[in-house]
């Protein structure tokens, strides 16, 4: 391959979310003698769950493939409240990863359901979020991720409220939203969308480059649903050719010109750097930021306290002086760094 130059998209790859929930199984990984059991992937990446895979960590579909007294992790997607439930019955620890703006929206189902609220919910069928959120009021809720099938729902006689998955792309929110509002003008919505800011930031990032580019490549796992939405958007945005790849290896030999990259929300900042190597630019990444990320999501406050029970145990033993011990401060710590270092 030959080619001129990369623009690179930022923000690009782990949102607050992801950076929670990698930090908190590294760290779950650290503090546990293997397996440590993970209900679901962690994240969708596969790079990311092979190096989990890796340290012992289990992933599992069921809870009740979890054996009796080791400790759970529950994935950054959410999980249905039987899910909660029964890992808390059957684990030794459990902590609770999901991603805060997912638990936003399971609080809006619960507070809407027990108001007498008849639930359109736009998300995807069979993804995680979409189940653990459908979960929290399944007699409530009617799912439709289409123009059709928001056609197809029938005449509610209960008051109507609109939540969304929060890794839905704009556009494919959009239009199924105003569908809805279309067929139900009095349907109550949140003051604060529902969807993701960084998968939102990452789209705008995306379209900022996409008109300028011979191709695109979007680094992440098929799985991702915020990864497919930026595949589809570059795709719509009329890019030529427009690759979703893991890894380096995935890359075409026919790449040329200027090439735009971009990451989704779970693909880690090395795969990036890793893929611009082997682009090799004859004229160099240009950075393209349309905006900064400050959000910090901290890990579940039981794994915190674990980790600084077992700093202060560690201190002891060492004979060190816990008044003058540094705070832990994970919010400085870069989930990327985390991830490498396992």
């Amino acid at each position: 391959m030959t080619v001129d130059r990369v623009l690179l998209c930022a923000p690009r790859g782990f949102c607050a979310g992801v950076e929670m929930a990698i930090k908190a199984l590294s760290w779950m990984v650290q503090a546990f003698e293997p397996p440590v059991y993970c209900y679901h992937e962690i994240v969708h990446n596969k790079l990311v769950v092979d190096r989990f895979i890796d340290k012992g960590v289990v992933f599992v579909d069921e809870i009740d493939e979890v054996p009796e007294g080791k400790p759970i992790m529950l994935s950054a997607h959410g999980s249905a409240p039987e899910v909660v439930a029964a890992a808390r019955q059957r684990g030794s620890y459990v902590v609770d990863a999901v991603c805060p703006l997912v638990t936003k929206v399971h609080h809006e189902v619960k507070v809407r359901a027990k108001k007498g609220y008849r639930i359109i919910y736009v998300g995807h069928a069979g993804h995680e979020e979409a189940v653990g959120t459908m979960a929290v009021a399944p007699t409530a809720i009617s799912r439709v991720e289409s123009i059709e099938e928001v056609a197809a729902l029938p005449e509610f006689e209960e008051p109507t409220a609109l939540l969304a998955q929060t890794t839905l792309s704009h556009r494919d929110w959009s239009e199924v939203a105003d569908a809805a509002r279309d067929r139900f003008p009095d349907m109550w919505q949140p003051g604060r969308s529902d969807l993701c800011f960084a998968t939102t930031n990452r789209q705008s990032a995306l379209m900022a480059i996409a008109d300028k580019c011979d191709a695109v490549v979007v680094i992440g796992s098929a799985n991702s649903s915020n990864t497919s939405a930026l595949a589809k958007l570059a795709k719509e945005a009329g890019c030529p050719a427009v690759y979703r790849v893991n890894g380096p290896d995935e890359l075409p030999d026919t790449l040329s010109g200027t090439v735009g990259v971009t990451a989704g929300a779970s693909a880690p900042e090395d795969v990036v750097e890793a893929i611009i190597t082997m682009l090799d630019p004859q004229n160099g990444v240009e950075e393209v930021r349309i905006t900064d990320e400050d959000e910090y999501f901290p890990p579940p406050r039981n794994l915190r306290d674990l980790l600084a029970g077992l700093d202060t145990i560690a201190t002891l033993g060492l004979g060190g002086s816990i008044p003058n011990r540094p705070d832990l401060n994970d919010r400085s710590i870069d989930a990327s760094d985390v991830l490498s270092e396992l």
